[in-house]
């Protein structure tokens, strides 16, 4: 006979042996998608969110030769060829960390990363009754002052509050301009905290126009940047090739292996005690140039968190950047003027946008060498 605590413990015991056993079928059925997945596709990591599928695979012997935009379009249900040539367009997916043509032929040892965004997500990115401040407006063109803060476009993680959130409210006809819907109007891009001008196309003839008048370098781009420490002579010119960093994926660097050629012409407006107020002129467009050259010169952007160097928190120095940068919230960094054809009478015009308020707070803060 058989007590009831023991029958108690034989009860509890085939309970937990039934969990594991759940488990145990549960790990061996996802274990076993996890490898016809791998099997199918050399999978390294797809992680399926709310808004965006991230894919970074290798390429299988049997797709050595095939287009880029074809075996784009074979991972989802969702991404049609069309679809897949926009993505590879806007930079969405790369080959190796590199872009690349839509017509591209994958070779043995390519790896295409990137993200695919949701097309329902896409398509219901919502009108947003932001400000802007207008520099210029006509039918084709509108030439706006981009504050610090705001993203230019919808991308994972900021799907509202963006530059082209506040477009599409005021300009609705905005919406159709372009190839990538995600940013619609948008010839050229800003830093989040990075502020000043930016033309946007009103129009498909005025977009597509204004994209090869950046292509060709034909665009006339000035800065002003408050740079660490003082740099002694008058003016130079920086040509540091740029490129992706190898560990660190969203920084760029000018040690990057598949670096393309950059180069930055700037002239000294002022000099103070820990830092010196530049003009600089962009001959070229490559991510983050501006910032990526001055830290390679070894003068980083006051205030840059990405790109500065690590500084003492507790300097007893009123001088000091670790005093100075202590209140400042981004990198101090303004597209001041910009220079275009006019896409319909063809006429060379010129934009400035005003200081913003805190580059000239932190200027007026500082002392004289």
């Amino acid at each position: 006979m058989v007590d009831v605590s023991e029958a108690d413990r034989r009860i509890r015991r085939l309970s937990v042996n039934f969990f594991y056993m759940k488990e145990l079928i549960f790990d061996i059925v996802t274990n076993a998608l996890f490898m016809f997945v791998v099997r199918r596709w050399n999978t390294v990591q797809i992680v399926l969110m709310a808004v965006y599928m991230k894919v970074s695979f290798k390429i299988n012997k049997e797709d050595y030769g095939q287009r880029l935009d074809f075996i784009l379009s074979k991972i989802s249900d969702s991404c049609s060829r069309n679809y897949a040539s926009n993505l590879i367009k806007s930079g969405h997916i790369r080959v190796s960390g590199q872009r690349k043509k839509i017509g591209y032929r994958l070779k043995p040892g390519d790896i295409i990363t990137g993200m695919i965004p949701d097309r329902k997500d896409e398509i219901s990115i919502l009108p947003e009754a932001l400000d802007i401040n207008i520099l210029h407006e006509d039918n084709h063109i509108l030439v706006v002052n981009k504050r610090a803060g705001m993203v230019v476009h919808p991308a994972p993680g900021n799907f509202s509050g963006t530059l082209v959130n506040a477009l599409i409210y005021h300009f609705p006809e905005i919406k159709n301009v372009g190839e990538n819907p995600l940013r619609p109007g948008i010839v050229h891009r800003l830093d989040k905290d990075t502020t000043g001008i930016m033309v946007i196309a009103k129009n498909s003839s005025a977009f597509n126009f204004l994209k090869n008048e950046f292509k060709q370098r034909r665009i006339f781009k000035k800065y002003l940047c408050l740079v660490t420490g003082n740099i002694e002579e008058n003016s130079g010119r920086i040509i540091f090739p740029i490129g992706r960093g190898r560990i660190k994926r969203k920084r760029m660097s000018v040690n990057a292996p598949h670096s393309r050629n950059a180069e930055t012409l700037w002239r000294v407006r002022k000099r103070f005690y820990v830092a010196t107020f530049l003009e600089a002129e962009l001959k070229t467009g490559r991510t983050h140039q501006i910032r990526v050259h001055f830290r390679a010169l070894g003068h980083p952007l006051v205030g840059d968190l990405t790109y500065g160097f690590k500084r003492k928190r507790h300097a007893k120095n009123k001088n000091s950047l670790s005093i100075l940068e202590k209140d400042i919230s981004r990198q101090m960094l303004h597209s001041w003027k910009l220079g275009i054809r006019h896409p319909f009478s063809g006429r060379k015009i010129f934009f400035t946008a005003p200081v913003p308020h805190d580059m000239k707070q932190v200027l007026s803060g500082l002392s004289d060498p």
